[in-house]
């Protein structure tokens, strides 16, 4: 089996994100997605696969973003990833996207803030008047050292697993502190004004990323979470996907009474 070797796709929001890493080196394709997604995605897909000099069989496993995202984007990716593995006698590795906004917070603040981050409460815009929610706690990879000493090494620990609410509902583990975590996602300027007075942790703008879930991989897969592609699943935490006109009219007429 080929190591180190995967391809992951990222779908659940209106961004396609691929990405491929061969050994330690990584290549990245970032465009607009939903309604193009279907029509983008594989040649993407294999051309990265070109660049990288791989074939679908030197690959490890393919990798997805299982959830919770966009219904259409996260069947998208599921389907391609199970069409792929299929294919390629490979198994494929679901990640929750909402441990990859965590991840891609901390990679984007562990060389340059002043403290590495350690907790994220990842936060994304669910439409409906609604947020995925969930906290992530990210520890080093050594027992002993301490987050400053090894900020990129480590494994990520799930605090509070996601949960669908309304902005005003938003909550966190009872023992973070405001000053001990960042709150990450793309939902902030959606439901400016509406968050609760207690959040006061500082609001970071990230999006779940294929880069992020390369990341991920090693971990999860030393986890035992690949799984053959007929088991792989989209990870849904609302059954309704869709609000009727009476149901949009309504909520419109409560903002505007402020409610």
């Amino acid at each position: 089996m080929h190591t180190n070797q995967w391809l992951a796709l990222e779908t659940s929001t209106d961004t396609l994100s691929l990405a491929v890493a061969r050994g330690t080196q990584t290549w990245t394709h970032t465009s607009a997605g939903g309604a193009l997604t279907s029509t983008h995605m594989i040649p993407q897909t294999l051309e990265l696969l070109k660049e990288a000099g791989l074939a679908l069989t030197d690959l490890q496993a393919v990798v997805f973003g299982r959830g919770p995202g966009a219904f259409t984007g996260l069947r998208t990716a599921c389907s391609v990833a199970q069409g792929l593995a299929f294919g390629a006698d490979l198994p494929v590795l679901p990640i929750d996207t909402l441990l990859a906004v965590a991840e891609e917070a901390r990679a984007t603040n562990a060389l340059t803030a002043a403290a590495p981050v350690t907790r994220v409460l990842a936060v994304m815009d669910a439409r409906m008047e609604q947020v995925y929610v969930a906290a992530y706690e990210f520890m080093p990879s050594d027992a002993n050292a301490s987050a400053e000493a090894n900020p990129l090494q480590g494994t990520w620990h799930c605090v509070q697993p996601p949960e669908l609410h309304s902005p005003e509902s938003l909550h966190w583990p009872a023992e973070w502190i405001q000053d001990s975590f960042i709150a990450a996602g793309n939902a902030w300027p959606v439901y400016a004004g509406r968050w609760p007075a207690a959040l006061t942790a500082p609001q970071l703008m990230a999006l779940p990323t294929a880069a992020a879930l390369l990341r991920l991989a090693p971990a999860a897969w030393a986890a035992g979470e690949a799984v053959p592609p007929e088991e792989a699943l989209p990870l849904y935490i609302r059954d309704k996907v869709a609000q009727t006109t009476d149901e949009r009219m309504q909520i419109k007429a409560q903002q505007a009474a402020g409610l």
